[in-house]
């Protein structure tokens, strides 16, 4: 009775042995799919194709992973976007998002330490930053954002104080600073007004304390500002 339990044992091993890493006619990948790293009983990744076409739920693992993968993917039916999200070893949430052609599209969000809260929002185009970023502190709020276009900072960014209150806004074109910038306190009162150009300052800037002007720096010169004081 024995042996023939240890028989049917190995023997339904053989036959899921036999059923996975397989190939259809054409010599596709089909079915069920484990892949070990050399000379270990560690996983790589496990998934299944269909007809040479990944379908549904990847999991990828690295070698000290155990059962606990460090990225997953889930390749929609009859879409050419892939769902892909990334883990710490202790299972944590690391970020998430879209691919598109093996390129990030859409938001990505990156995630604290607790998994849960966001560290970053971005948002790509064909594997270039592009549109919305955004920064948050430990706490979930809003810390600064930016505009992006073809990989490089470009458009209006802001700076937000712990209280949420605006502490500068400034602009960028093709990744310098370049146009007009204010600066305020915590309370939202303005402190510097002026503009930059090429990622310097440019132009006249004017310091406050309060309601009053208190400066003014010329930076027609760059090299050799004029400072008047009040």
């Amino acid at each position: 009775m024995k042996s023939l339990v240890v028989f049917l044992l190995l023997f339904a091993q053989s036959m899921v042995a036999q059923s996975i890493n397989q190939f259809d006619e054409n010599n596709e990948r089909h079915g069920i799919w484990k892949k070990y790293f050399d000379g270990t009983k560690q996983l790589r990744y496990e998934g299944q194709f269909e007809h040479g076409k990944e379908v549904g739920l990847f999991k990828f693992y690295t070698r000290k992973s155990k059962d606990q993968p460090v990225a997953t993917r889930f390749f929609k039916s009859g879409s050419t976007e892939v769902e892909v999200k990334f883990f710490a070893l202790s299972g944590r949430l690391i970020s998430k998002g879209i691919l598109v052609d093996k390129k990030r599209e859409g938001v990505w969000e990156l995630f604290q330490k607790d998994g849960k809260t966001l560290l970053s929002k971005e948002s790509y185009k064909s594997g270039e930053l592009d549109g919305l970023y955004e920064i948050y502190y430990k706490n979930g709020k809003l810390s600064e954002t930016f505009q992006y276009k073809f990989g490089l900072k470009d458009g209006p960014s802001k700076k937000y104080a712990p209280n949420q209150t605006i502490i500068h806004e400034v602009v960028y074109v093709d990744g310098k600073l370049r146009g007009p910038a204010t600066y305020y306190d915590i309370k939202g009162s303005v402190i510097i007004k002026g503009e930059y150009a090429a990622d310097r300052k440019a132009g006249l800037w004017k310091y406050y304390e309060g309601d009053k002007l208190v400066k003014e720096v010329d930076y027609k010169n760059w090299n050799k500002p004029v400072t008047i004081e009040y």
